[in-house]
């Protein structure tokens, strides 16, 4: 696990005076989990809600589009922007190397928007070392039998690629327990309704309401003291 996450964050990421800084949502899941499925279902569903493309390493699946699901490099160019502090967190994973902008995510944070980041779980470890306030989920599959059907049926992996993400399931499914919130990815909609009520009830805790709320007292008349 490596992490960049701590040089310079909070710095770049200062609270706006005018708006509330956005909410990190953190989503992991072993290869197959289902999480990429479940934050598209929500992010079509609420306007508030951005996502911060990753880079990797990898060669693209079937479908997937350059700039949309990943930022898709080379490993000289990943390894030229770690050098230059350009991500957030990145790993090493089965294989390839995943990165998070740090640029992309400081911005749309800055200015009020909540952000999703769809990362494995060495990733979410790199955030959660290096003290960044975030709100994490873990997306699990309902056995591991379905989980090697999902991945097989994807055809998107040679043999050997998807020996190894097999072999690798059961330590990142053992990660569960560090994360905040824990999900059955049994049923898409049900799944996605519970993700997306996660984000509207963090949204709705105290601390991140106490300007609406006092701005809400502020229009009540000031207590008066009557004499007994």
């Amino acid at each position: 696990m490596n992490s960049d996450a701590a040089a310079g964050f909070d710095g770049q990421g200062t609270h706006n005076t005018e708006v509330e800084r956005g909410i990190l949502f953190v989503i992991s899941s072993p290869s197959g989990g289902g999480k990429g499925t479940l934050i598209r279902r929500v992010l079509s569903l609420d306007p508030r809600l951005g996502y911060s493309v990753s880079w990797t390493t990898r060669s693209p699946r079937v479908g997937e589009v350059e700039g949309v699901h990943y930022r898709f490099v080379s490993p000289d160019e990943f390894a030229s922007a770690r050098e230059r502090g350009e991500f957030l967190e990145w790993a090493a994973v089965h294989d390839n190397y995943y990165g998070t902008s740090r640029t992309t995510v400081t911005r749309e944070l800055s200015a009020g928007r909540d952000v999703i980041l769809e990362i494995d779980v060495q990733g979410a470890a790199s955030i959660r070392h290096a003290n960044l306030e975030a709100v994490s989920v873990f997306i699990l599959p309902p056995s591991f039998e379905i989980l090697r059907a999902r991945l097989t049926a994807r055809s998107s992996e040679t043999p050997d690629t998807l020996s190894l993400r097999l072999r690798n399931s059961r330590a990142e499914v053992e990660h569960y327990r560090e994360f905040d919130y824990v999900l059955l990815n049994d049923n898409v909609e049900r799944s996605a309704a519970q993700l997306a009520a996660i984000v509207s009830a963090e949204r709705a805790r105290r601390p991140r309401q106490e300007r609406l709320a006092r701005r809400v007292l502020a229009t009540f008349p000031a207590p008066t003291t009557e004499a007994l």
